[in-house]
């Protein structure tokens, strides 16, 4: 690609891995199409990152900001997966300073474009000031989007006709069509945490509406075969071009895998040991925190399930911990990993069951649990991997999954996504001194 045509890109992704790793994705498949990219981040999170493939280290730059001081935060704590839950507000509060260090940044180096997550409310008129494009990228799908608010001015102020959790266990009035996608009610009462106000001064709901508001694009990792209804939905509740960006897998190169290649080893070789489709793998991956009362059900059930699993599971809470003598119980049917595990190998093998809730669309099936506080118990864990996996109630899940499984792995339709999206941001950059 000629110099001339090259934009250059900057990404400034919320400080959790849980989205740091998707912009990473799209990094690398932007930077793929010969274009440049600035990374942006806290120097720590920098090098917790994968290695970049060298074919693409020309191409990307990481940049990192010191994220400023704050009491309530420990030493080091630069990401959501080194805080307890209730210290998430004060890494927000952090973030929020790193405002005028990124403004400098983009005053100097004047990308085409900025693509940005819900935190940086702040973004857009400093975008605006200096002329330069951006796109929101949600790492949720349009749904949920679709689900915050009719208008991003809706959000921004606070005109949500929804005051209570109960409100959001059926879908909101502005959805056209039919649909039984709506949030449990423990679901809605974590949800509704995103509407009331935190220690930072903004909610999350007023953040994802400024966002919304200030960007000339809307990026999706999502894909038109899975939510084509709701994608353009949320396109028109907010005005604004939607772009699907395709599920961004991981792609193969880590080197994480050459340095864990003994690892590796002995997980094929124990998959090996297992029929096509037999395993379970387990994973909620980096963000999701497990209480004591739901890893001692989950592991329980899991036992009492019978079949083999593969869980990696990465605990920020080191106080909650397996049952007494539950690894030597399933030794030979069980691997629990609380290392790094290669994620990419592993669903690619396959005896691998990749299975995804999707209900509506009969890929997955909830694990029943108590509406008011979402417990599950061992025994509903057990019988809903027993019907997904072996029963034959369970064929149309089984089938279902399948398909979806070759839609995450074709990778020409995730190629098209991001090319219709380079396309989109080559196109529609603003023509100005830089």
């Amino acid at each position: 690609m000629a110099d001339a045509e090259q934009l250059h890109i900057a990404m400034f992704p919320w400080l959790a891995f849980g989205h740091m790793i998707p912009y990473f994705e799209l990094a690398k498949r932007i930077a793929q199409r010969g274009h440049r990219i600035s990374f942006i981040s806290t120097p720590r999170n920098i090098q917790r990152l994968p290695e970049v493939p060298p074919n693409l280290s020309s191409q990307m730059n990481f940049v990192s900001l010191t994220l400023p001081h704050h009491d309530n935060l420990p030493h080091d704590a630069e990401a959501t997966n080194d805080l307890p839950f209730h210290k998430i507000p004060y890494l927000k509060i952090a973030c929020d300073k790193l405002q005028d260090s990124l403004a400098e940044f983009l005053q100097k180096s004047k990308p085409d474009w900025i693509i940005y997550d819900f935190i940086a409310s702040w973004l857009p008129p400093i975008t605006a000031k200096l002329g330069i494009s951006s796109a929101f990228f949600s790492i949720f799908q349009a749904w949920s989007i679709c689900f915050c608010g009719s208008s991003s001015l809706a959000l921004i102020n606070g005109e949500d006709p929804r005051s209570k959790p109960e409100d959001f266990t059926v879908p909101p009035p502005w959805v056209p069509f039919k649909t039984t996608v709506a949030f449990r009610l423990h679901e809605a009462k974590k949800f509704f945490d995103h509407y009331e106000m935190n220690e930072s001064g903004v909610t999350d709901m007023v953040r994802v509406g400024l966002v919304i508001d200030g960007c000339d694009v809307i990026a999706i990792r999502s894909c038109m075969e899975i939510e084509w209804q709701w994608i353009n939905l949320l396109g028109e509740l907010h005005g604004k071009p939607v772009l699907p960006v395709g599920l961004l897998p991981p792609t193969a190169y880590d080197n994480r895998d050459t340095l864990e290649d003994n690892n590796w080893l002995t997980i094929n070789d124990w998959l090996g040991k297992h029929e096509p489709k037999t395993v379970i793998y387990v994973a909620f991956g980096s963000e999701l925190n497990l209480s004591q009362i739901e890893l001692t059900e989950l592991a329980l059930g899991l036992e009492l399930s019978g079949l083999p699993f593969f869980w990696a599971l990465r605990n920020r809470d080191d106080t909650v911990v397996l049952p007494d003598g539950f690894e030597e119980r399933v030794k030979g049917r069980g691997v629990v990993c609380t290392s790094w595990a290669p994620q990419l190998r592993i669903l690619a093998h396959e005896s691998g069951l990749i299975a995804r809730v999707f209900t509506e669309k009969k890929v997955g099936i909830e694990i029943p649990r108590n509406e008011e506080d979402g417990v599950y118990t061992r025994k509903s864990v057990a019988e809903t991997l027993q019907l997904v996996t072996v029963e034959e109630a369970g064929k149309i899940y089984r089938k279902k999954s399948n398909e979806l499984r070759v839609l995450f792995t074709d990778e020409q339709l995730h190629d098209q996504y991001i090319h219709k999206f380079v396309e989109f941001m080559e196109n529609h950059r603003q023509v100005s001194d830089h």
